[in-house]
């Protein structure tokens, strides 16, 4: 799984003009999933980003984490995090899971977060979205569950 995690002051979700997902501070998480994700995965990445320390403290020093913060995750899925660029002018995105597998993990990974007591809002899963944040800072980081 790749998850492009980026700190946010406000983000929102829409899906044919409806908002579906809104948070205030906190994380928007864009997750792609690949062919031999498993569970193991998705639960190495929800405990890696509620623990990540990419919020200030009083000294502007990134020493807090999202759970230390009581902050909120807005969780997209991003098919085409997996898109392969190099050859040719159009991504390859073979890559990406088939979406039944896909949307199975995503779930999985929505639903530990949540069980950290995280509050998860996310889109619709295969719909065309329009994401909009605010990035604080900017902090912007990509993270795989294999190296």
């Amino acid at each position: 799984m790749r998850v492009v995690v980026q700190r946010s002051k406000n983000a929102s979700v829409t899906v044919a003009g409806e908002v579906t997902g809104q948070i205030t501070k906190g994380l928007v998480l864009l997750v792609g999933v690949t062919h031999d994700d498993k569970e193991e995965d998705a639960a190495y990445l929800a405990d890696k980003i509620a623990n990540l320390r990419i919020f200030e403290d009083e000294d502007g020093k990134m020493n807090f984490s999202l759970m230390d913060v009581g902050g909120e995750i807005l969780s997209v899925s991003q098919f085409t995090l997996y898109g392969d660029c190099r050859k040719g002018r159009r991504p390859n995105f073979m890559g990406a899971a088939r979406p039944d597998q896909a949307i199975e993990l995503y779930e999985v990974f929505n639903s530990l977060l949540r069980e950290k007591g995280i509050r998860v809002e996310t889109g619709i899963f295969g719909a065309m979205m329009d994401v909009e944040l605010i990035n604080d800072g900017p902090v912007t980081l990509i993270i795989d569950s294999k190296a």
